[in-house]
């Protein structure tokens, strides 16, 4: 009986193997159970009723915003986001206060230099003073002056824009007191975040080297060297409310600043046409041959910026000057202090129209 049931049992694991090895496509393939190859599934392309076929995704670029400087470690360029609209200048009068302290080499068009204290009497000789208060006025704004560092460190907040006239060197600094010598470079600092405005001038490039934050004020820019006063033809490139209404093209003399580093990240406003230079430049700069900007804005670390290069002479300064382009240098400057105080729009610049075709170097097209 033992016997028989093994027997049974081998004869019941061949046959469900037999079954496993057919419905596995096993054997030689001519048995029913045999493996048979299938059509591919049809799919039917038409999207079911009342949907429509989607495009595939296309992905946006990702905007890099780029207002944040590392290196000079403050929110700078062309961004309204970096400027600190705190309403901290709303009940400050339409004042502004003239800074031409030098600490080193001294423009003629300053004059002999002022004594200590606010608006100290001026000398004759202090042509660029006088002249930027004549401007102010003329424009309805209140303009004082000094050449004092501890007014400005002392009374800055009470200016919507503060004007850097060819102040050189180290013009922030305090050597006369025995502590806290950098008092004016931290009020100004603090003006700027607080939503000041700064408007910089000729050798206010040639200030404060030894201080980063200075440097960034002025754009990323420096005064490097420049060549012999000579003449030259500034065009407009650049539509804002510094620009409105000055000549697209007019001549002018200057000494033509060479700039290291050159500015980053700003609205360029106005050029020289390199073309017209001669000589271009003064060795061993190469000089800006391609694109030599001289006047340009931007916001800087909460407060509003507009520099310029120009205005080395005493007749750039002048009522009624006769000097080629003083008369729209002026205005430029006059436009430019009423949008770092707020009083217009501020660095909305958009690409000038170009000067009219054929028309003579040096000559307004406007």
């Amino acid at each position: 009986m033992r016997k028989l049931n093994k027997k049974f049992a081998y004869a019941a694991l061949a046959s469900a193997m037999a079954v496993g090895l057919g419905a596995c496509g096993g054997g030689n393939g001519d048995g029913d159970n045999a493996a048979q190859p299938q059509p591919p599934a049809v799919v039917d392309p038409t999207p079911p009723t009342g949907e429509q076929p989607q495009p595939p995704a296309v992905e946006t670029p990702e905007v890099v915003d780029n207002s944040f400087d590392a290196y000079y470690n403050v929110c700078r360029g062309t961004n309204p986001k970096c400027y600190s609209d705190w309403g901290a200048f709303a009940s400050t009068p339409n004042r502004v206060l003239i800074y031409s302290r030098t600490a080193g080499p001294r423009h003629a068009n300053l004059g002999t230099p002022m004594a200590a204290g606010l608006n100290p009497p001026m000398n004759a000789d202090n042509v660029m003073q006088a002249g930027l208060k004549r401007m102010m006025e003329e424009a309805g704004i209140q303009a004082d002056w000094t050449e004092d560092v501890t007014v400005l460190s002392g009374r800055i907040n009470n200016y919507k824009t503060v004007i850097f006239a060819s102040s050189n060197r180290d013009t922030l600094w305090n050597e006369a007191v025995p502590t806290s010598n950098d008092a004016a470079r931290t009020s100004l600092r603090n003006y700027m975040r607080r939503g000041g405005g700064f408007v910089g001038l000729h050798n206010a490039f040639g200030a404060e080297y030894n201080w980063p934050y200075y440097e960034g004020l002025l754009g990323n820019a420096n005064f490097y060297n420049h060549g012999p006063n000579r003449d030259g033809t500034v065009q407009i490139v650049a539509q804002d409310p510094s620009t409105e209404g000055v000549s697209l093209s007019f001549p002018f003399k200057d000494e033509w600043y060479n700039l290291a580093p050159f500015p980053t990240n700003v609205k360029f406003l106005a050029k020289v046409d390199t073309s017209t230079l001669n000589p271009l430049t003064a060795a061993p700069h190469p000089g800006h041959k391609d694109f030599h900007p001289v006047a340009w804005c931007q916001y800087y670390d909460g407060g509003r910026a507009w520099l310029s290069t120009l205005g080395h002479a005493a007749d750039h300064f002048t009522a009624n000057s006769a000097a080629p382009g003083a008369k729209d240098f002026q205005k430029m400057v006059v436009q430019a202090v009423k949008s770092t105080m707020g009083l217009t729009e501020f660095c909305t610049s958009t690409p000038a129209a170009a000067p009219a075709a054929g028309a003579a170097a040096g000559t307004s097209t406007r």
